[in-house]
């Protein structure tokens, strides 16, 4: 089967941070059969989705990626709703209302795709992906594609196995509850405002919460008790209504962001010994600053 992939792919246009160099090989797959083809013949690529959590180097990538944006097909069997993992979360949502199933009505202000969000079991308004799947579609390196179900999952707070073993989502089922349209357009509509009280419209171009809670505490919370909100790296700076988030409104470069980063991982390590990890992915490798904060913030 002929496969689409581009070279010497320009990939900021792409990335919810706008920033980003050239990639060397990009696949674009549209169904499971062409991804798995491209992971056969390439074991060792990386896999991105909607690169909404990405924060990708100016200095670009030398390597081969997949972006998995093209796998966008959604269909309804009964009160289930079964999704590729490029499907973006706003549009499940408002397929599943418009097909008056309830449950899915957090992931209408998620930027991100499904297959990112299951693998991190994403959550928002005292809902997570972890309530309502049914089943995933995964890949695995050694044992290709498996049906995992729900509990096989080990869902946990923003994770589950994929995390552990190298999984990648591929497609997902969810099983839903038959409910009123207006109803469920209704919690939308709260779930749509409480986000823009507490985090940046795409206008200002960031990636959403830049690190993990800790145990028993709020990122957001430590970030904000040391001063975070005042912080300023060349052309991106900590969001002044909450914390954890970094804004790149003054066409700030990959390694701002990376320094901006360590800046606030660095006064949290100082002042609570606690050491933050990022939420946020990173692709890079050609830019020697950049690694060596990669190592200290990623711990590799």
């Amino acid at each position: 089967m002929v496969i689409n992939c581009e070279k010497n792919f320009d990939i900021k246009k792409l990335t919810s941070f706008k920033i980003g160099g050239r990639i060397n090989e990009v696949f674009l797959p549209e169904n499971i059969d062409e991804f798995s083809q491209i992971l056969d013949e390439n074991p060792d690529i990386k896999v991105f989705g909607n690169l909404s959590n990405t924060l990708i180097s100016d200095d670009g990538y030398s390597g081969k990626i997949i972006l998995t944006k093209n796998m966008n097909s959604i269909r309804i069997e009964n009160n289930s709703i079964i999704a590729d993992c490029g499907v973006k979360g706003p549009q499940l949502s408002q397929t599943a209302c418009e097909n008056n199933l309830a449950g899915l009505e957090f992931m209408i202000g998620f930027p991100g795709s499904v297959g990112g969000e299951v693998y991190m079991n994403a959550s928002a308004n005292s809902q997570a992906i972890s309530d309502r799947l049914n089943y995933a579609i995964c890949y695995s390196k050694n044992e290709g594609i498996m049906k995992l179900y729900n509990k096989e999952m080990e869902f946990q707070y923003r994770s589950s196995r994929c995390q552990k073993e190298n999984l990648v989502v591929l497609q997902a089922c969810f099983e839903l509850e038959y409910s009123d349209r207006f109803a469920i357009q209704k919690r939308m509509n709260e779930n749509l405002n409480f986000r823009k009280v507490h985090q940046p419209s795409l206008v200002l171009p960031n990636c959403g919460s830049i690190f993990k809670n800790p145990a028993g505490d709020s990122a957001g919370r430590l970030l904000d008790s040391v001063g975070a909100k005042n912080m300023i790296s060349g052309g991106v700076r900590v969001w002044e209504h909450h914390a954890n988030f970094i804004v790149n409104d003054r066409a700030g470069s990959s390694l701002d962001v990376l320094n901006l980063m360590f800046e606030m991982y660095s006064k949290v390590k100082e002042n609570y010994g606690i050491e933050l990890e990022p939420e946020i992915r990173f692709l890079g490798g050609n830019n020697k600053k950049e690694n060596e904060l990669c190592k200290i913030l990623y711990k590799k």
